[in-house]
């Protein structure tokens, strides 16, 4: 190993050591948190529980971008949030918050000119204030209804200066509010699907099988006594991947797959010949319309399956789940 080699493999490992001793100054400033959740914590959901208005989140800096995160989680998890920039606040937009409102602050030092600004101006209207700080004794800390400290021993960052595992403890105290308010108003899946209409997750809350399934040409259908060289024009017609095998009054009796044909074959040569029940797949996996399409799709790839028949309550196919229009439609 040449010199530079050498000087490269120590700087690597220097690289892995001080990544490890950044997540370690990391995970003991949130397990230290759990101490901390005691009756101001508790006193802190009440708060939120009772706000009649909207819950406005202010913070600057660091604290601000943990702030607008707070603020969306509690949005979309039943309680109406905004966020309120500080410098913003005390030139004008504080006639945002209103008599009713609550107004949560984040401030590690507690003692930031913009944010002190806002919080006599806020406790004029009998607003109440939720306080997450680093310092108990600032002007944040001693103004606050409900203080969750979430003060750290040191910083990640080797200078002990750029916020780092405080605003990891940060983050980990707003999440657990968010999350114990949000278990506290029973809030339900199909109000979070009524507030993640669009996107990956949106879709996947949304999609109903129903709403994703192959119909009219796209099902293909066959009697039991159907010939396989038929049920395979059958198949190719619809561009799928297999046909349902079906009953005279129409419910499913099997599937039969490109699969389950060539297998028949390899058994007997003249097999296209044989009756579709020869060959088909009996009691195969099946849905109905009103199963999430993402749940069907877990299903199918336990199942390693393309495709699934989507019944209804008498077991008639009513259309079919193809594994590629489900990646399609962006579930995953």
């Amino acid at each position: 190993m040449s010199k530079r080699d050498s000087e490269i493999a120590r700087t690597e490992s220097d690289f892995l050591r001080q990544a490890r001793e950044v997540l370690e100054i990391e995970a003991r400033a949130v397990d230290a948190l759990q101490a901390r959740v005691d009756e101001q914590f508790a006193r802190a959901v009440r708060l939120v529980l009772d706000c009649r208005g909207r819950i406005v989140v202010t913070g600057i800096g660091k604290s601000g971008h943990i702030g607008r995160k707070l603020a969306a989680t509690l949005a979309s998890t039943g309680s109406p949030a905004l966020f309120l920039h500080p410098s913003e606040g005390v030139h004008g937009d504080l006639g945002a918050v209103v008599e009713g409102d609550l107004l949560i602050a984040l401030s590690y030092g507690g003692d930031t000119e913009e944010l002190t600004a806002i919080l006599s101006a806020v406790k004029r209207l009998g607003v109440p204030i939720i306080a997450f700080c680093g310092r108990p004794d600032s002007e944040l800390g001693r103004g606050a209804d409900a203080l969750l400290d979430i003060s750290v021993e040191r910083e990640a960052c080797p200078l002990n200066m750029a916020p780092t595992a405080s605003t990891t403890a940060m983050l980990a105290m707003a999440d657990a509010l968010a999350v114990v308010v949000m278990q506290a108003r029973r809030f339900t899946e199909e109000e979070f699907q009524r507030l993640h209409p669009a996107g990956r997750l949106g879709r996947q809350m949304l999609l109903r099988a129903g709403d994703v399934m192959r119909v009219g040409d796209g099902l293909a259908l066959a009697a039991e006594k159907t010939p396989l060289q038929e049920v395979l024009f059958v198949i190719t017609s619809a561009h799928a991947g297999s046909a349902c095998v079906v009953d005279p009054d129409g419910r499913l009796l099997g599937i039969v797959t490109d699969g389950d044909v060539r297998r028949h074959l390899l058994s007997n040569p003249q097999g296209l010949k044989s009756a579709a029940r020869e060959a088909m797949t009996k009691n195969p996996k099946t849905t109905v319309p009103t199963q999430l399409a993402a749940e069907a799709l877990l299903v199918m790839e336990k199942s390693q399956i393309s495709e699934m028949p989507v019944l209804d309550e008498a077991g008639r196919p009513l259309g079919v789940l193809n594994l590629k229009d489900l990646l399609r439609a962006g579930i995953v």
